[in-house]
């Protein structure tokens, strides 16, 4: 026999297997490896058509009520995850070799099932496990309670008093209770108890008592205050444990009053978190600035002041430790505390200043300053706090040295441009274009100075310049910085000067298309500015660019008349009727203006001539009959 037709017996012997026995149901031998048998017609018969067979059959009939609809496998009835609703071969006959195949897949999913268990039940016993180690049932919390009721005697046992009898109890009692109303006389000796006696001994000194039921008031006021203070607390907590940010305290302090047991009580548990954060941190300088100022708040001026005393030990280069040591005291101890930060911090700006500010003599501050600039050359607030005490000849002198020492600050360059002569500022502009060649500021001060100096016709030429300069160093501001410093320009009495940066910025970085509608809206944003040379300005570019737009000569005409001279007026309408000779509001409007001087032989010849433009317009013939 084959090795694996033998089996070993419990006894060690090997045995054959027996293949004479019933093969199972539906078996056919070869089937597994393919070898199956075939059937020919030989085998079936010839086919012959039987007697009584009738090829023209009658039509099935339809399916009874009662009996299964046949099954409906379209794309609608089909799920991508669990297929189709219905069973594919729900409607084929259920014959044995489907029961076989069925019990022979039970016993393999019962075999599987039992080799899974023992490792599925004991996965499952380790999670309740670990789940009753969090949240225990209740009779496992009270087992060692349990356990104690062995030592209860049956005595003790009897004693215990129903659930429900010690509630029945207390609503019984407060259902028989019964109120008296108290009597008037009871009322004004608790009033008398309450008030506050004053008594004049014979000294003259006056001495006050307040009684026991007052004394009580107040501690229950305390009590509710103090509750308050720990739910506040509990409520600006988190893991146990407050969060307070100290340079947060530096702008909430400025504006916190004590002025109840709430206040005191947040008071005191912002200095345990402050005196925690020095502790950790003694090098960090904010913490001791906003425990000085806490204790400012408080109104404890000494600790603050002592605080700051040794915040300057801890922290000697920090100038806010220094500034604010120096704020807290006053007179000369406030001197004192800041001649120290000169010497610990000689570099800081702050410490210097506020070192000149404390003097009261203008000689010494000057001094002060003069020194913190011999030790701070390149700082550009000592160099303004310093000019501004000096006078124009000096502050002129100082600004030539202080351009030397900060050549890249624009308002020492424009201040020097200022104070020097024409000649003089004109090199100084110069000098700091060299330094700062992107910057426009100095372009339009150099435009400003040449109208000042009856220069004006330069103004163009400038600005042209300056554009095609910082064009080239690619520093040119948007258009509406441009316009912005034109109405700066014209604000400080330099009309030509806005004029000219208005005509050759204000088409920058506008379509074609919208020239007409933004340049329009630019005059009316002008002029209710009220810089009405910048809006002349504007008109005139869309004049330039439309000549022959109507409302473009109307809103001149309207400027002019507004802002403008007479002869300014008359010659923008002659020029405005030479390019639009239709326009017969313009004709009518130099006509009036004519007539309004008293002069009625212009006023006459406008119209004439407008006559000879427009024959057939009634308004001119009208005006010619009123005059």
């Amino acid at each position: 026999l084959h090795p694996r037709s033998r089996r070993v017996l419990p006894g060690g012997t090997m045995s054959a297997r027996n293949f004479n026995t019933q093969p199972p149901k539906d078996y056919v031998a070869g089937l597994g490896r393919g070898a199956t048998g075939f059937t020919t017609r030989s085998d079936i018969g010839p086919a012959r058509m039987l007697p009584g067979d009738d090829l023209a059959k009658a039509p099935p009939e339809p399916p009874k009520a009662g009996e299964e609809k046949p099954q409906d496998l379209s794309e609608g009835k089909f799920d991508t995850f669990n297929g189709y609703d219905e069973r594919l071969f729900g409607d084929a006959p259920y014959e044995d070799d489907d029961r076989a195949a069925d019990e022979a897949w039970a016993q393999v999913d019962e075999a599987m099932d039992r080799r899974r268990r023992a490792r599925r039940e004991a996965r499952a016993q380790a999670e309740m496990a670990k789940y009753r180690k969090v949240r225990p049932k209740i009779q496992h919390q009270f087992a060692d309670l349990k356990r104690n009721l062995e030592a209860v005697s049956q005595e003790e046992w009897e004693a215990l008093p129903e659930p429900g009898a010690h509630v029945r109890g207390a609503q019984t009692a407060r259902q028989n209770a019964t109120f008296t109303r108290a009597p008037d006389s009871l009322l004004d000796r608790a009033r008398a108890q309450a008030a506050t006696s004053t008594t004049v001994d014979d000294a003259g000194a006056a001495s006050g008592s307040q009684s026991e039921l007052a004394d009580l008031r107040a501690v229950g006021s305390a009590k509710s205050s103090l509750v308050k203070v720990r739910l506040d607390q509990a409520a600006d907590s988190v893991t146990g444990q407050t969060v307070v940010d100290p340079l947060g305290y530096l702008t909430d302090l400025g504006s916190m009053e004590v002025s109840s047991m709430a206040d005191i009580g947040d008071v005191k548990k912002a200095r345990l978190l402050l005196d925690s954060v020095r502790q950790t941190n003694p090098s960090h300088a904010p913490a001791w600035v906003a425990s000085a100022r806490l204790e400012e708040v408080a109104g404890r001026m000494g600790r603050a002041r002592e605080l700051m005393a040794e915040a300057c030990q801890a922290c000697p280069g920090s100038e806010d430790v220094w500034l604010e040591a120096a704020r807290l005291e006053s007179g000369d101890a406030a001197k004192a505390v800041v001649a120290e930060a000169v010497r610990k911090v000689p570099t800081s700006v702050k410490v210097w200043l506020k070192a000149a500010s404390l003097e009261t003599d203008e000689r010494l501050r000057r001094l002060v300053l003069r020194k913190a600039l011999d030790l701070v050359p390149n700082s550009v607030k000592l160099w303004q706090a310093a000019i501004d005490l000096e006078s124009p000849e000096d502050a002129r002198l100082m600004l030539a040295r202080a351009v030397e020492c900060v050549p890249h600050s624009v308002d020492m360059w424009l201040a020097l441009a200022r104070l020097e002569p024409y000649e003089q500022a004109q090199k100084a502009l110069n000098r700091a274009l060299a330094h700062i060649p992107t910057e426009p500021l100095l372009w339009i001060a150099a435009v400003k100075l040449e109208e000042a100096n009856g220069r004006a016709e330069r103004c163009d030429k400038i600005v042209a310049r300056a554009l095609e300069w910082l064009e080239r160093n690619e520093a040119v501001p948007e258009r509406e910085v441009w316009l912005g410093e034109a109405e700066a320009a014209e604000r400080a009495g330099a009309p030509r000067s806005a004029a000219a940066i208005v005509a050759h910025t204000i088409s920058r970085g506008v379509e074609e298309e919208d020239r007409l509608r933004i340049w329009m809206e630019d005059a009316d944003a002008f002029l209710s500015k009220g810089v009405p040379a910048c809006a002349r300005a504007a008109v005139d570019v869309c004049i330039a660019a439309f000549p022959t737009k109507r409302a473009v000569w109307e809103k001149a005409a309207e400027i002019e008349q507004a802002h403008g001279t007479f002869e300014a007026l008359l010659d923008l309408l002659r020029r405005a009727v030479s390019h639009v000779p239709a326009a017969t509001d313009l004709w009518l409007m130099a006509a009036r203006e004519r007539r309004a001087r008293g002069d009625v032989t212009g006023s006459q010849e406008v119209l004439t001539e407008a006559f000879r433009a427009n024959p057939e317009a009634d308004a001119i013939y009208l005006a010619a009959a009123d005059l």
